[in-house]
């Protein structure tokens, strides 16, 4: 199918044409990385990301037929999607007249604080049941029981799906509930941007979500920083008018024009490629997931693209287990104690998988590893999460930590998921998780002359 990729085309043809460049950026088209020249800024007839009257909104009309939603380029990743869509859910709570409140799952990753705090949002935590904190299962069931007895409905439901660890909630029966009760659902998809062109797709918008973000760099031929916003078909006209705002509330106004060409070389990759190749490479996960099981390892997940193993019942930390990878060339996407997280391209090929599946195997089979994660008590919540994050505050060692209130998530990328939110009180308990998952120090609020007694 000809798709056409109207950014990549009026670059090359800017680029071809050897003008002289008095503009940004200062390179001028020339510099020891090499691709300096497809690197521009918002001139003539390149159209702006915010405004888009051009070649991106063509781009972005393409993008909207291959994802049947209403969407829209970030080069700014799922971050920037992530507060835009709180905006946009607090914008049409307004709206409705409703108090702008989300029900969020405890594994969000730590960029939905960090909108939280600049949104000023109420926030409620679902507590799951999973083994780890990176997971928190919510059933369609547990939900409507919530809902059913809440004091006050959210105006939002917001979930991350699919979660680090690979977990695929069940996001047409959480949608059907939720708007049973006139809640928005608003799910955190940034790891599952190839769910669309399955042979059955599984993307949030296509099974009744009202709006999701997902990070195309994270799965798909895309650069660093590659992500789309996707706002349901059915969308109300405010929000959707809106949605440019939103995002550039959060935005660059220089966006990369390198991350744009790419964003727009995907959609003739989803066009014609992505499906043929994904189904054959998840057809090659299963069978390699299979023989892996047999071989003894446990798997986790139900994430199509990824291989989650739960190192610690073969004897060996994930952290030991990715070691053992490097060291045979190969470089997992994340490991802690007890999980190493792989994830595959959507066209793999049997050379890779060959590999993978010899230096995993290589490995024999120990004593398992019986010692259990930790897991943080339900805290107490002092402050509101903007209050904690803005607040001035001050770096401790975890062990002097005890009875203060944290201020920042204190957890790096990956997995970037919080073990204790902002504004909430950290015990022995937490500080037991926090030695487990290897976190020294933690910022916590500054209690200045008690000034906090009146937030």
């Amino acid at each position: 199918m000809k798709i056409k990729t109207p950014i990549c085309d009026f670059v090359r043809r800017y680029t071809e044409s050897k003008t002289a460049r008095w503009h940004m950026p200062g390179h001028k088209g020339a510099g020891a990385l090499g691709i300096e020249a497809l690197d521009i800024t918002e001139i003539s007839g390149a159209d702006s990301l915010y405004e888009a009257d051009g070649i991106i909104k063509e781009s972005e009309k393409i993008a909207s037929s291959l994802f049947g939603a209403h969407t829209f380029y970030s080069t700014e990743g799922s971050s920037q999607c992530i507060r835009a869509m709180l905006h946009l859910a607090k914008t049409q709570a307004w709206m409705q007249k409703k108090h702008p409140y989300v029900w969020a799952t405890r594994n969000v990753h730590k960029t939905f604080l960090s909108a939280v705090a600049l949104l000023n949002f109420d926030v409620e935590w679902l507590y799951g049941d999973g083994e780890s904190y990176l997971s928190c299962s919510l059933s369609p069931d547990d939900l409507e029981k919530r809902l059913q007895t809440a004091t006050v409905l959210p105006s939002a439901l917001y979930l991350t799906s699919p979660d680090y660890l690979g977990n695929v909630a069940d996001i047409s029966a959480i949608a059907e509930v939720c708007h049973r009760y006139g809640v928005l659902l608003l799910v955190d998809c940034a790891h599952g941007a190839y769910l669309r062109f399955l042979p059955t797709s599984l993307y949030p918008t296509d099974l009744g979500a009202d709006m999701c973000c997902s990070s195309a760099h994270k799965t798909l031929p895309v650069l660093t920083g590659g992500a789309y916003l996707h706002l349901a078909k059915n969308i109300d006209a405010n929000t959707l008018d809106a949605a440019k705002k939103a995002l550039a509330l959060f935005g660059s106004t220089s966006p990369s024009y390198l991350i744009l060409q790419s964003l727009d070389a995907a959609n003739a990759y989803l066009a014609n490629d992505c499906r043929q190749n994904l189904a054959r490479t998840v057809s090659r996960l299963d069978e390699l997931k299979e023989r892996l099981t047999l071989y003894g390892y446990q798997l986790v997940g139900n994430e199509p693209l990824k291989i989650t193993i739960a190192t610690k019942s073969f004897g060996y930390t994930g952290i030991d287990f990715a070691t053992h990878l490097r060291e045979n060339g190969i470089e997992c996407e994340f490991a802690d104690n007890d999980f190493v997280v792989l994830m595959s391209p959507t066209d793999v090929g049997t050379d890779e998988l060959a590999h993978l599946e010899m230096i995993a195997t290589s490995l024999p089979k120990k004593s398992p590893i019986t010692i259990a994660p930790p897991t943080p008590a339900k805290a107490e919540r002092v402050l509101r999460i903007c209050y904690a994050l803005l607040w001035p505050s001050e770096t401790v060692a975890v062990e002097e930590s005890v009875g203060r209130i944290l201020a920042s998530p204190s957890v790096s990328c990956p997995p970037a998921v919080p073990i204790v939110m902002c504004g909430e009180r950290i015990d022995e308990a937490a500080v037991r998780a926090f030695r487990y998952y290897g976190v020294e120090k933690l910022r916590v609020v500054i209690e200045l002359d008690k000034q906090l007694d009146k937030f």
